[in-house]
């Protein structure tokens, strides 16, 4: 293959996956999630978060459209409570270049290798969302999306951002439950 689109390849690879979402959820197999059509946030669990309150209302809002892009209602006496909990954490990402003129042995032209290390560091975010049994007080639910976070001033890339991770992680509710 060509070493130039090799190096395209991996550089679309490379700014492709700042830009996803990895979701992963977990849930209370004995549950029956047709039981719950009404939800409400768990002011407690919320007020932890430790997020500022302006990006806080902005994953609020997201949930609630899609939960009740799901059939549920948000009311005062739910049959989920939701909360959230987020993460930061620093990604380190190294990268070694190993390109220059020394493709294969030849005693008649020294090439050299250009040997590059290029270290890069992202803030990366964890959102959990929990959905809490409201009679039980029981989780039945977990999603948590990781990804880079938007560290720009443009607030409609903010709230862009905070929707599609919401999606991504509420995707996955309610769980397809596999009948053996």
């Amino acid at each position: 293959m060509n070493p130039l689109k090799t190096l395209s390849i991996i550089a679309l690879l490379v700014l492709t996956s700042c830009g996803t979402v990895r979701v992963v959820s977990d849930y209370d197999k004995e549950a029956n999630f047709n039981n719950y059509t009404s939800f409400a946030f768990f002011k407690p669990g919320i007020d932890k978060a430790q997020i500022n309150d302006l990006d806080k209302k902005r994953i609020l809002r997201a949930i609630q459209a899609n939960l009740m892009a799901k059939g549920m209602n948000k009311n005062g006496a739910p049959n989920i409570l939701v909360s959230i909990f987020t993460k930061e954490s620093q990604r380190v990402d190294m990268y070694q270049n190993n390109f220059g003129g020394g493709w294969g042995w030849n005693p008649y032209w020294g090439g050299s290798f250009n040997n590059t290390n290029r270290i890069s560091t992202t803030t990366e975010g964890s959102l959990f969302i929990d959905l809490i049994d409201a009679k039980t007080n029981e989780l039945v639910w977990q999603g948590v999306g990781r990804t880079s976070l938007y560290a720009g001033n443009d607030i409609e890339k903010r709230e862009e951002r905070i929707r599609l991770v919401v999606s991504e992680i509420l995707a996955q509710y309610p769980p397809q439950v596999k009948n053996n």
